[in-house]
């Protein structure tokens, strides 16, 4: 542990401080401030059409809200390491929780389109810093036999939180109003504010780390241009200029946004850290596990309630055995990571996942609530497995000088995964539909099943007192909307087949992490 230069004590000097539950005062300080700024990433998606009727935004002004938040909370990762060399854990803890408090509350009481979009924006940037930190913090406060656990803590609170934000907003905004969604995190910050001002130490180094102004001015425009043009593409056509100008540009500012990273001074992400292929493995790794676990929350609650029937309430509920499940994995898995070396249940965790997602392959609308309810179960345990893991893993592949790059990096590419996985599964299950569609419009006015068919439905429309003139043409439309169902179900099965192949994929990479844990027997 490294003597802290200014901006708040030394983490040996809290410790003679606090003594050995320091490092439980300092977990939970992490947490409690980061859960609250995460949880802004989910809860207010569910408040977007009332928020946009209230300040009469157009569509694109809606959008700019979440890829707003999801641009600056994926870049912000690569500047955590930045921000804690040259302020210290305590000034850029606090001084995030500060920003996300003040932008929460301008939120709540906004009404103007300009201030909820910058308010958005700063608080994807808050959440973005506090990830990484909270990680790296807690990773070097435990001893080495000992990490796991500690990636095991901080792995449920990230992904627990945006795992109840919808449920959570959906209650507010039915019982109260869309502001209540912004001052939900409110108390819970504030503490975390003031638990930052006495348990966070300061500076590890002398901090005389220079800010990468052209990086960051490219990976801005590299992750701006992305999330608008993938977004673009669902509504405008993959084929728009506007969207294939936009792909563009984000493919240039990222080719040259890693170029630049080879020769600037101080990086804001240091291509050093892929000299370990632990490290390396591990960000495969996380960019898949990003767009498996953000493609399946996009995907399930759409399946439940378009092929289920399923109302919003029930479909939350369908996800809630899982919920309680993965935060026991998680518990589980980061024990483990202390005496089992990662790449096992890393790999498990992926092969669960890849199991349940061929399980769900099979949905009909026949499946039962807790027969699906399982088969959700058994992938978020797989997931639950993999992340304290794959955390770990990535960071004991490195020095401890480039932790911090590290922790900002991993948390990026699982993101990064997210934001092309949700965009690129909606965009696939799509043309799938469209597929199936296609293929089974061709039976609808031939064959001799399908004329039975029509036979049977103009009979019972006849039973029914139709005119003869309409009897026809509602046949045809049951039939058309039969076909449409069954394609919309091919288009889920095909979604869920695809997320696990993905992730028997990240297999391979994930085999890569073969630390010895400290904890581990001779």
């Amino acid at each position: 542990m490294s003597s802290a230069a200014g901006g708040g004590a030394s983490i040996e000097a809290m410790f003679a401080r606090f003594g050995p539950s320091y490092r439980w005062l300092v977990t939970l300080t992490a947490l409690t401030g980061t859960i609250s700024c995460i949880l802004s990433s989910t809860i207010v998606v569910v408040a977007l059409p009332d928020i946009m009727g209230a300040l009469g935004m157009g569509q694109e002004e809606g959008q700019l809200l979440s890829t707003g938040f999801l641009a600056a909370n994926t870049a912000f990762m690569l500047v955590n390491a930045w921000a804690v060399d040259r302020f210290g854990f305590k000034f850029t803890y606090v001084g995030s929780i500060a920003v996300f408090v003040v932008t929460s509350l301008l939120a709540g009481f906004a009404t103007d389109t300009n201030v909820m979009v910058v308010c958005r924006v700063l608080q994807g940037a808050s959440a973005g810093l506090l990830q990484p930190l909270s990680m790296q913090i807690i990773f070097l406060v435990f001893p080495p036999e000992r990490r796991g656990t500690a990636m095991g803590l901080f792995s449920m609170g990230v992904v627990m939180a945006p795992a109840i934000g919808p449920t959570l907003g959906g209650v507010l905004v039915d019982h109260y109003s869309w502001h209540a969604v912004f001052f939900l995190s409110l108390p819970t910050a504030m503490l975390g504010l003031v638990m930052g001002l006495a348990f966070m130490p300061g500076r590890l180094s002398a901090g005389t780390r220079l800010f990468d102004w052209p990086g960051a001015i490219l990976l801005a425009l590299t992750m701006t241009t992305l999330l608008s043009g993938l977004t673009n593409g669902q509504r405008e056509g993959w084929g728009s200029d506007r969207v294939v100008v936009e792909l563009m540009i984000a493919g240039f500012s990222g080719l040259a946004f890693v170029t630049w990273q080879n020769y600037a001074r101080s990086p804001l992400m240091d291509l050093r850290l892929f000299r370990h292929w632990g490290f390396t493995g591990a960000a495969m790794v996380a960019f898949i596990y990003g767009g498996a676990i953000f493609g399946s929350t996009y995907l399930l609650p759409l399946l439940v309630q378009v092929v289920q029937g399923y109302t919003p309430t029930r479909s939350g509920l369908i996800l809630m055995p899982a919920g309680f499940a993965v935060a026991l994995a998680f518990l589980i898995a980061g024990r483990m990571a202390d005496f089992v070396p990662p790449w096992l249940p890393v790999c498990c965790g992926l092969l669960l996942f890849a199991f349940s997602s061929w399980l769900i392959a099979g949905v009909g609308t026949d499946s039962s609530f807790w027969q699906l309810a399982i088969w959700i179960l058994i992938g978020r345990v797989g997931l639950g497995l993999t992340m304290p893991n794959m955390n770990v893993g990535a960071m004991r592949a490195l020095p401890p000088s480039l932790l911090g790059q590290g922790a900002g990096s991993i948390n990026f590419f699982r993101m990064l995964g997210g934001a092309f996985g949700t965009n690129l599964l909606a965009v696939y299950m799509e043309r799938r539909t469209q597929q199936h569609a296609d293929s089974l419009n061709v039976f609808i006015d031939g064959g001799p099943a399908t004329l039975e068919v029509r036979r049977l439905l103009e009979n019972l429309y006849t039973q029914g007192g139709l005119p003869e003139v309409v009897r026809r043409d509602a046949a045809h439309d049951f039939l058309m909307r039969m076909v449409e169902a069954q394609a919309g179900l091919m288009g889920f099965r095909d979604a869920f087949i695809a997320v696990g192949l993905a992730c028997l994929l990240a297999v391979l990479p994930g085999l890569t992490l073969r630390q010895k844990p400290p904890g581990a027997r001779s």
